[in-house]
């Protein structure tokens, strides 16, 4: 009577045996066919994806689609009058105020000799800056006096308007989960890092996660000044802040 319930257990142990065994090889059959597929796509991928398709024909027909593209837009610019191409860059930099810096360099003014004030480093074209704390903030906006980019418009339009500020802020703390705190030290701090995000996608555009860069030492005194510290502390440039 003690024999039979060994026997039952060892038969069912080796059942469970075989079938696992069973399973696991089918399993890896089938795991192996997957796994292999899915290494042919990923080859597909790593070697160019859809450009791997292409053949010189393909390239030298996008190559001559571009240039017809160009062709049709040149035709069509050539047509406008003086008066139209004025008027159609005027909403194209209205749309892209950023292009106040391309038409600054394609139409460059003669500035006129003049005494260098005497707060203005030697490292200073605009002669708006100020001494920075650090080297790595030593840096100008390198136009002309006359151009200087704190003294454009611009700058008071889309930087230092208060209200547009007013958004960047609540939409940066909805964003990050923040308070909006109403302090008037830290509230002018706020401003501040609004201005500064404002002035880089003035002038840079959208830089991604993980990329930041020096703001000209014109501009930063000029947000400074727009909304100053109470006690004249300031955190400087942080290339790793987001």
């Amino acid at each position: 009577m003690r024999g039979a319930p060994r026997d039952r257990v060892r038969r069912s142990r080796t059942g469970r045996a075989t079938a696992s065994t069973t399973r696991g090889s089918r399993e890896q059959e089938g795991g192996g066919r997957v796994r292999g597929r899915r290494r042919v796509r990923g080859r597909a991928r790593t070697h160019g994806g859809l450009l791997a398709d292409l053949t010189r024909d393909d390239l030298e027909r996008v190559q001559q689609l571009r240039q017809q593209l160009v062709a049709v837009e040149e035709a069509r610019i050539k047509r406008l009058t003086l008066e139209e191409c004025q008027q159609l860059l005027q909403r194209c930099i209205t749309r892209e105020p950023s292009l106040i810096f391309d038409l600054m360099i394609l139409t460059p003014d003669h500035p006129q000799p003049g005494p260098c004030p005497p707060q203005s480093p030697s490292w200073c074209v605009c002669l708006q800056c100020r001494n920075m704390a650090t080297p790595l903030e030593q840096k100008c906006c390198q136009q002309q006096p006359q151009n200087c980019a704190s003294l454009l418009p611009h700058m008071d339009f889309y930087i230092l308007n208060e209200g547009a500020l007013r958004l960047a802020r609540r939409i940066w703390n909805d964003l990050r989960a923040e308070a909006d705190i109403r302090d008037p030290g830290e509230s002018h701090r706020q401003f501040r890092y609004a201005a500064y995000r404002n002035f880089i996608v003035w002038q840079c555009g959208l830089l991604g996660p993980g990329v930041r860069i020096v703001i000209p030492s014109c501009c930063v005194w000029k947000i400074r000044d727009g909304f100053p510290d109470p006690n004249g502390q300031y955190v400087g440039f942080l290339p790793s802040r987001v």
